[in-house]
């Protein structure tokens, strides 16, 4: 990956396991100013996963293909394609991610096809909810992390699976109908009410707030955001739990401004969403980013 950027950020690799077609790497930026750059890879695919929360605001867009002023968020994961070069915008600080690049061969063969890459399926990557994508990603980063016995073989057989596991989400954004979502301003509804009450919205109140049905809301949403709502209310509310805890804020604290009834709900949820409890997160990035 390069940047080309007015202020431009620094990246350092803290961990790196490397294998035949497959390459994971735990990088650290420091973003001094709000970035407006440029992120271009060069054979391979490139998935990203944040380790800790991006900057607020990180939204990202294929100027070559869709102008200069469309910019779509950017998720706890998205990809790029080999070739495609991503201009990104966000706000400053610090923030550490896993970044895998898979060889487009070795991703086609596994697939069975070279992929698809149109405007859809450009915009559905940079926002990946696949809970299965994100298992794979931080079975990857343990490994990365602590190589275990034969590390460069287990990474060949992840990497695989993650290589399929892109496939099948863009076999998935393919076979989406081409009606039915939820409207941009919709979406954006329904994420600013996750942005300004970090309480769960129920689905009832989202559907008044967007003037729809639940139905209609529910299914909408998975056509729009190829997940259902539960799980994006759920991804969000876990990314604002890091900024907070990142920020220094108490597990008691942030459990009750979420709505938990008690600190170890908070943190039953926060392990299931992250593999880590609140207080192995908060140490694990202190040490990423010291």
């Amino acid at each position: 990956m390069t940047f080309s950027d007015v202020h431009r950020p620094t990246a350092s690799v803290d961990a790196q396991l490397e294998t035949a077609g497959v390459l994971a790497q735990i990088v650290r930026y420091d973003i001094p100013e709000p970035t407006d750059g440029r992120h271009s890879v060069g054979d391979g695919y490139h998935v990203n996963m944040c380790l800790t929360p991006r900057p607020l605001q990180s939204r990202g867009g294929y100027r070559q293909r869709w102008g200069p002023h469309r910019l779509e968020r950017l998720g706890d994961i998205f990809a790029l394609p080999p070739g495609e070069e991503l201009f990104v915008k966000g706000g400053s600080g610090r923030q550490a991610s896993l970044i895998c690049t898979i060889d487009a061969d070795l991703v086609h063969d596994l697939v069975g096809r070279e992929l698809t890459w149109d405007d859809p399926h450009l915009a559905a990557a940079l926002d990946i909810g696949s809970a299965q994508m994100r298992a794979l990603l931080f079975r990857i980063t343990a490994e990365v992390r602590h190589p275990g016995l034969s590390a460069q073989r287990m990474l060949g057989f992840l990497g695989g699976e993650l290589a399929i596991e892109l496939g099948r989400h863009c076999l998935e954004v393919a076979e989406r109908p081409m009606t039915g979502g939820l409207s941009g301003w919709r979406l954006r509804l329904i994420d600013e009410r996750l942005a300004d009450d970090l309480s769960a919205p129920s689905l009832e109140e989202l559907a008044a707030l967007c003037a729809l049905s639940v139905r209609q809301l529910t299914r909408g949403f998975r056509v729009s955001r190829a997940c259902s709502i539960g799980d994006y209310i759920e991804q969000r509310r876990m990314e604002a739990a890091k900024r907070l805890l990142m920020e220094g804020e108490s597990v008691k604290t942030i459990a009750f401004s979420m709505g938990f009834a008690s600190p170890s709900s908070f943190t039953f949820a926060f392990r299931r969403a992250v593999g880590a409890s609140p207080s192995t997160f908060r140490q694990r990035q202190g040490r990423v980013l010291a």
